[in-house]
């Protein structure tokens, strides 16, 4: 019988020990803490609220596929509201609905939405008369974006964007690892990004097609199913750390920090960049300094309840991003009782702030959450009129949690996937670190890791 371990239980640790237990392999998943990492749905204000991830992509197969696996596909909602703005030159902007990741398609409907100065929005419609050159490598987003749309549109459209969900700068994030949409675009053979992005979406799915679906009961539904499954599949968990891999004659012999040791014909690590780099050091030296190269940003996520009354205007939309420029301590808030209806009861209002992002995130993390609820409010106050103080409020600290792909990052995750084929055969390195942060991608690589043990398994049998 083979023995696989899996050390990590975040969706992809989950989805990876899920795939070996349905191949037939003996699995043990070993996770230290509580299970399904950045899945956390919780209590809030007599209703239930995630404390991270709210939704995945509906585009793209992974998601929808496993909660069909996992019976939840009748249970999928999608937003109510699809809007958002932006906090722009000191109003709620509507961000043109006719855009690729920031990119816009539509430049009269950017007009009408005011984000951009006369003077950015005639640098933008330059965009499509420009030269443009391909570079040969990877580039970071700011430095395509600012060539080819100018400044204010980098940093007012694409870095809230961009930059929001990856808690990042696009100044120094790498464009083929974070956006491949984008990279795509940009070497596609169209005269211009603005061409090649509206090419893209021409050639997309029905615009009213969902973009984004979670479970009604929100995403911890997700993560019980997922758990619950494994349980049936046999798969064991041990509440402990991996500390150490050993050789032995057949495999790995797998070190816990409570000082046990697993025996192990393939390891899989979905383990955070910096932890995986500690326990491949002795074997893997060169992989484990790929790994200890990979940055991390610290984030918030703010929960406030307040009467509907409390908001003096409008929640017309999915919620709003706000731009570095602005020098807000929030970077985007959720207008989650307007997105998701169902969730909260009538004559409440739920919103979700985001706190902090790559390079700014130490002085608002530093705060004490009270600290942090105040600085938030102060800003929900200007940005969107909320009047007194909520009736409720949560603060959920995400430390070291959002990898920052740098430019070259796909080239060194090759290396890193070659290096360890060599120097530790059967054992792979996954998650969020490597390629792609969001539920989709995670489940994608939680399932390709184990194919790829198992097939060393077979080739060395």
């Amino acid at each position: 019988m083979t023995r696989v371990v899996v050390a990590g239980g975040g969706i992809t640790g989950l989805v990876a020990a899920r795939e070996a237990a349905k191949a037939g392999a003996t699995v043990t998943l070993v996770e230290p803490d509580r299970l399904g990492g950045k899945l956390r749905s919780s209590p809030f204000d007599g209703g239930v609220l995630d404390e991270a991830a709210d939704a995945f992509l509906a585009r793209v197969p992974e998601g929808v596929a496993l909660c069909d696996e996992l019976g939840l596909a009748g249970e999928l909602v999608s937003p109510a509201a699809r809007r958002a703005y932006v906090w722009s030159h000191g109003a709620l902007r509507l961000l043109p609905e006719g855009h690729v990741l920031g990119v816009p398609t539509d430049l009269d409907e950017l007009a009408a939405s005011g984000i951009l100065s006369a003077t950015g929005l005639a640098r933008v419609r330059e965009e499509p008369t420009l030269p443009l050159t391909v570079p040969r490598g990877d580039v970071t987003i700011g430095s395509l974006m600012r060539a080819r749309l100018g400044d204010e549109a980098a940093e007012r459209l694409v870095d809230p964007l961009v930059g929001g969900i990856n808690a990042g700068d696009t100044d120094q994030l790498s464009l083929a690892a974070t956006v491949p949409q984008l990279d795509a675009a940009l070497r596609s053979g169209h005269r211009s990004l603005i061409d090649a992005c509206r090419a893209q979406r021409s050639a997309a799915a029905e615009p009213s097609a969902p973009v984004f679906f979670a479970p009604k009961a929100g995403m911890g539904a997700l993560l019980a199913a997922l758990v619950d499954d494994l349980r049936d599949l046999g798969v064991t968990v041990v509440s402990d750390r991996v500390v150490a891999l050993e050789r032995t004659t057949g495999g790995w012999s797998v070190g816990l920090a409570a000082g046990a040791a697993l025996d192990a014909d393939g390891v899989v690590l979905t383990i955070p960049a910096p932890h995986a780099a500690e326990v491949l050091r002795p074997h893997a030296a060169r992989s484990a300094t790929l790994l200890s190269g990979i940055a991390y940003a610290s984030v918030a996520m703010v929960c406030l309840a307040a009467p509907r009354a409390a908001v003096e205007r409008d929640l017309d939309g999915s919620g709003f991003l706000v731009p570095r420029a602005e020098r807000r301590t929030i970077t985007a808030c959720s207008w989650t009782s307007a997105k998701w209806p169902h969730l909260a009861g009538d004559g409440t209002v739920w919103l979700r702030a985001s706190v902090g992002r790559d390079g700014d995130d130490a002085a608002a993390l530093a705060l004490p959450d009270d600290a942090i609820v105040d600085a938030v409010v102060a800003d929900l106050a200007d940005t969107m009129a909320l009047r007194g103080r909520p009736t409720e409020a949560r603060v959920t600290r995400w430390t070291a949690s959002l990898p920052q792909y740098r430019v070259g990052h796909l080239d060194r995750m090759d290396a890193l996937d070659a290096d360890l084929a060599t120097a530790m055969p059967r054992v792979v390195v996954t998650g969020a670190a490597l390629r792609g942060l969001g539920i989709p991608a995670c489940i994608r690589q939680g399932a390709a890791a184990t194919a790829r043990v198992l097939a060393a398994l077979d080739t060395a049998g």
